[in-house]
């Protein structure tokens, strides 16, 4: 029976793409190296995103990552050498974390739609 144990290059390995997701550029950093005037029609020409796509897209990547997570554990269960049982777990930590993330993302609308429609006008 063949067992793997994670070794620290993969440890490091793991480490380096969760800094380098973290550290991915947004919007705003787009826009620090910019001055004055032009900064005011670069700040309109980057910010301008559909909150529906992005909202689309966010909720596609959680899909792909319990998809993703889903397939290697189905490929590890069915005795597949090539994935290690650390990737199924990672893979599942990821999908699981994205997926908490999303439902905290949810439950903050739609407090904020029920704050909205309270409101007196």
């Amino acid at each position: 029976m063949k067992t793997s144990a994670i070794d620290s290059g993969r440890i490091e390995a793991m480490m380096a793409q969760l800094k380098a997701a973290a550290q991915k550029p947004n919007a705003a950093s787009v826009v620090q190296g910019v001055t004055g005037t032009n900064m005011a029609q670069k700040t309109q020409s980057t910010t301008r995103v559909d909150f529906s796509e992005v909202l689309k897209s966010s909720i596609n990547q959680v899909n792909q990552a319990q998809v993703k997570a889903e397939e290697l554990g189905k490929s590890f269960a069915m005795g597949d050498d090539k994935v290690s049982l650390s990737d199924v777990m990672v893979a599942g930590q990821k999908a699981n974390i994205s997926l908490q993330a999303t439902i905290q993302v949810r439950n903050r609308l739609v407090s904020a739609y029920q704050d909205i429609m309270n409101m007196q006008v």
